[in-house]
């Protein structure tokens, strides 16, 4: 019997995801990852190096996930934070990701610096939208997109105060999608 080595290595990298999405680099564990994955230690350690390795296949893989989970709209900032808070209900693991690399690996400036790619674009329609009065003129794009998904995340699962969840009634999930559309709409409107 031939083993898809593919198949294996996605294995692996959704095991090593939800692993990393649980306990972070340091408290994720190679054994677990291995018996999760039904790979072995010895072949992750040939694919990636070290478990530091493993983490950045992780990350670049789950990558567009997290920054693309939801279509951006320079044009409709407040759906876009609201999307992004429902994008946070249904895939957690994105969020937590991300988290733990700026915790663990890139803890001041840009997390995405070694892909700008991701964000350039999303920049450069907040520019176009300034530049014609959609968009509140005097803040630098890269920093609208930062505060609006700063708000989106206010009930995320990373949050400093209060973590919403997908079984919250359907009544919160809406005054928080709410609340969301009006505070981007006054904050970055024209």
């Amino acid at each position: 019997m031939v083993r898809d080595g593919e198949a294996s290595r996605r294995r692996l990298l959704a095991a090593a995801a939800a692993e990393f999405a649980q306990h972070g680099i340091v408290g994720a564990r190679v054994d677990r990852i291995a018996a999760s994955s039904g790979v072995n230690k010895a072949q992750m350690y040939a694919w990636f190096g070290s478990k530091d390795g493993l983490f950045d296949a992780v990350f670049d893989d789950q990558l567009h996930g997290i920054v693309d989970s939801v279509p951006f709209d320079a044009d409709d900032l407040p759906g876009y934070a609201v999307r992004l808070y429902d994008s946070y209900l249904a895939a957690p693991e994105l969020v937590r990701l991300a988290s733990w690399n700026r915790l663990e690996r890139v803890p001041t400036g840009d997390l995405l610096s070694g892909h700008r790619e991701l964000s350039e674009p999303k920049n450069r329609a907040i520019a176009r939208a300034q530049e014609q009065g959609r968009i509140l003129a005097g803040i630098r794009p890269d920093e609208v997109y930062s505060l609006v998904i700063a708000l989106a995340g206010t009930w995320s699962p990373v949050s400093a105060t209060y973590t919403a969840s997908a079984a919250d009634g359907g009544a919160d999930h809406e005054r928080r999608r709410a609340a969301l559309r009006l505070v981007v709409t006054r904050a970055l409107g024209p």
